[in-house]
């Protein structure tokens, strides 16, 4: 988001586009700004959809500072370095076949020395501190509750508001639930001019659970998975998803509520946060002794490719960690070729899914999927267990933005897909003075936000991809969903003929369209 007045430009976060491959190359276009004007960045926490593309836009031109908690500067040492060499490995393997193909070769967005530069652009600052990262703005940071670090970040632009007073803006951040493993519930102050709040899971109301029914559902999701043959897997988030299960799974082995087996976490990533979280402990839930638990013996943490691969020799059950949580990256990628068309083998989901991601299209029940260009049938188990989920439901949302009130001029729903945040802005209705003063922005929306509202700009600038693509399948997807029911049409054809038959009207249709 970009905060601009007559003298200072500001933005807040600087993250990853995720989901279909349409939207995440957006990632790879100009940003719609200068990056050289910015004066400075507010970073509410370490997650790639919010730092990914800082690396960028100091590559761009960016020279100010980054403003950040300990731990969300603690995580981002781990996590954007770890994103520049993912870009680096991932586009090394589309080169080669884009070379075959004949096409032109890419370049990654940034490298692993680009994230560890831009380590160097960060500045640490306190909760509930002031700092003043330009001249006539200020801002302070408040516990978000959903990760380390993690923050709401309120700001004040001197001269703004009402007679020449302070603006006053409140940006959530991403907002944990009540009941969150590891942390304390949100916070943040009223009586606001402008707040803008994430939507996640703006349309939907868990029951509430504790801590103990968690480990009760996790543990039953454990039950349901042994046998001798094939392990659990659990595509998990490297940061706080990996150590909140790890510590829960290590607690009901002690407890013997499930059979004591080795728990492989196989991410590097994840390895090096759950030393961050171990440093850090300090930060989180004083019950809990982190750093005991994560350094159990139970764990085996795997760094090398070779000790990745060295994971399918070991016999008997087994339960397997590794990224990412969406499924679209890193080694969990390796394991769900292997395992994913085995009966007896279980993977357990465990947190949003984004559209268009091999993690939504298995929780949406694919009969087989594509993964690296090859097709793999689905016979897995697929369970889902959304106890873990970092973020704030619709019940919780709403109770945040009424402990925000009063909200003078306007309340921003975003950071979520379409129905989420229409579920949020009814929700909430009853609570805003005026209906009108709830806005749901698409990107690239321009508002002018004054003492005595929010207006559109007219006319608003051209948007990088049409809003209906975004929080929806591509053709990416359905190219692939295409592919694979080919595939499944002419296998069960009777015979050769029946085949052939097929064959020829998909040719036939093909040459007759005439774009």
């Amino acid at each position: 988001m970009l905060l601009a007045t007559d003298r200072t430009r500001l933005l807040v976060d600087c993250g990853m586009f995720q989901g279909t491959k349409t939207l995440e190359a957006l990632n790879y276009q100009d940003f719609p700004f200068l990056p050289s004007t910015i004066d400075a960045v507010l970073l509410t926490h370490a997650h790639i959809d919010h730092s990914g593309l800082l690396p960028k836009l100091i590559r761009a031109g960016f020279t100010g500072q980054i403003y950040a908690t300990r731990g969300t500067k603690d995580l981002c040492s781990a996590l954007l370095p770890d994103a520049g060499h993912i870009q680096e490995f991932e586009v090394e393997v589309l080169n080669r076949r884009n070379l075959r193909h004949g096409k032109p070769p890419v370049t990654p967005i940034y490298t692993k020395a680009d994230g560890v530069g831009s380590l160097r652009a960060f500045r640490t600052v306190d909760y509930h501190t002031w700092c003043n990262p330009m001249l006539g703005v200020r801002a302070r940071f408040w516990n978000a509750g959903y990760i380390l670090g993690s923050a709401s970040v309120e700001i004040e632009f001197d001269q703004q508001g009402v007679g020449g007073r302070p603006l006053r803006l409140l940006v959530s951040g991403d907002l944990g639930p009540r009941e969150k493993a590891l942390q304390e519930p949100p916070e943040a102050p009223n009586h606001l001019d402008y707040v803008f709040c994430e939507a996640t899971y703006g349309d939907v109301d868990r029951q509430p659970k504790s801590a103990a029914d968690r480990r009760a559902h996790l543990a039953a999701e454990v039950r349901d998975a042994l046998n001798d043959e094939a392990p659990l897997l659990i595509p998990a988030f490297a940061v706080e998803r990996t150590q909140e299960l790890l510590i829960d799974l290590v607690s009901l082995m002690g407890l013997g509520d499930i059979p004591t087996v080795p728990i492989y976490i196989d991410s590097p990533l994840a390895m090096r946060a759950t030393e961050i979280f171990i440093r850090d402990a300090r930060d989180l839930d004083r019950e809990v002794d982190v750093a005991r638990i994560l350094r159990s013996p139970l764990l085996r943490y795997t760094e090398t490719e070779d000790e990745s691969r060295a994971i399918n020799h070991v016999t008997g059950f087994k339960i397997i960690l590794a990224g990412s949580g969406m499924c679209d990256a890193g080694r969990i990628r390796h394991h769900l070729k292997r395992w994913l068309w085995k009966r007896n083998a279980t993977v357990l989901l465990t947190g949003y899914q984004a559209p268009g991601t091999l993690g939504r299209i298995l929780q949406d029940g694919a009969r087989s999927v594509r993964i690296q260009g090859d097709e793999v049938t689905v016979r897995a188990r697929i369970g889902w267990i959304d106890d873990y989920s970092g973020h704030a439901d619709c019940g919780e949302l709403a109770g945040w933005i009424a402990a925000r009130q009063p909200i003078a001029c306007g309340l921003f729903l975003a950071h979520g897909e379409g129905p989420a945040i229409s579920g949020l802005a009814a929700r909430v209705a009853g609570s805003i003075p005026k209906v009108n003063s709830i806005i749901q922005p698409v990107l690239d929306d321009i508002y002018d936000l004054g003492p005595d509202g929010a207006r559109a700009r007219v006319p608003q600038p051209p948007k990088r991809i049409d809003p209906e693509l975004i929080g929806h399948m591509d053709w990416h997807n359905e190219r692939s969903q295409l592919l694979l029911d080919i595939s499944a049409r002419l296998d069960a054809a009777a015979d050769d003929h029946a085949r052939s038959e097929i064959v020829r009207r998909l040719r036939h249709t093909i040459d007759s369209f005439n774009p």
